[in-house]
């Protein structure tokens, strides 16, 4: 029986979480170490200067589950080296909100995986595009799947899969792609004020810019109506530039 260990950034009890738990459980045991509260946009953080409270919850489906005060990588490290001994694979999610393009770097459910990756552990990150998502059957569905063929064929080291689904009925859905990461921009502002003790502050706010896309992108097959797979692995180096580099600094 296979043993899943599942997190996210949304929170132990996030509608999606209990989706997703629901849904692995016809393929072993699942277990759950996700934040106590939302964690989202946090990347791949963790915590190192002060200690994490852990309490053990339940949640149905779920052979086992704790809450953390931490963050979603956190998790991942806590689940795979002290809680759930001879983890197959670590799947985070069902996020509510999209992981593409370039958010991928900040997404706490991508931050997730990728540290399952680094521990070792085959990892899927799901993703539904939509903040209030209407519906989950495709995300549960191609969670199940995705996981069950990980499991059966294995995945190359330091490697993950980024999976975003269309808020969509599942008839509506048109299929799967495998896709590279899009492109995003946003119009940015802070908004500044300050509090009623004359403390000032400022507030993050950011709206994505429509752009065009390259058909291969994950960004372009949400837009048309697939479910979005893509491949990530977590050395960056810039490997087609480093002759440039080589002789820039003559070396």
């Amino acid at each position: 029986m296979y043993k899943i260990l599942v997190a996210n950034d949304d929170g132990y009890n996030a509608p999606g979480i209990c989706h997703l738990v629901e849904a692995l459980s016809v393929l072993g045991e699942v277990y759950v170490v996700a934040p106590r509260s939302q964690k989202s946009a946090c990347g791949q953080a963790i915590t190192m200067h002060h200690p994490m409270l852990v309490n053990e919850v339940s949640l149905p489906y779920a052979k086992r589950a704790w809450a953390v005060d931490g963050f979603p990588a956190d998790c991942v490290k806590l689940g795979i080296r002290e809680f759930t001994k001879d983890i197959d694979i670590v799947v985070a999610g069902i996020n509510m909100g999209s992981n593409v393009g370039y958010d991928t770097m900040y997404s706490g459910t991508v931050g997730a995986a990728a540290e399952a990756a680094f521990c070792g552990k085959p990892a899927i990150a799901v993703s539904i595009c939509n903040p209030k998502p209407q519906h989950y059957e495709a995300a549960r569905n191609i969670a199940v799947r995705a996981t069950k063929l990980i499991l059966d064929n294995g995945m190359d080291d330091e490697t993950m899969l980024n999976i975003n689904i269309p808020d969509l009925p599942i008839e509506e859905i048109k299929g799967e792609r495998i896709t590279t990461l899009g492109y995003i921009r946003y119009e940015e502002n802070f908004k500044n004020d300050e509090t009623t003790t004359g403390q000032p502050f400022y507030w993050y706010k950011g709206v994505p810019i429509r752009t065009p896309q390259v058909p291969s992108s994950d960004i372009q097959a949400i837009r048309d109506g697939y479910i979005s797979i893509t491949p990530l692995h977590f050395d960056i180096a810039d490997y087609k530039r480093m002759e440039i580099y080589k002789r820039m600094f003559d070396i």
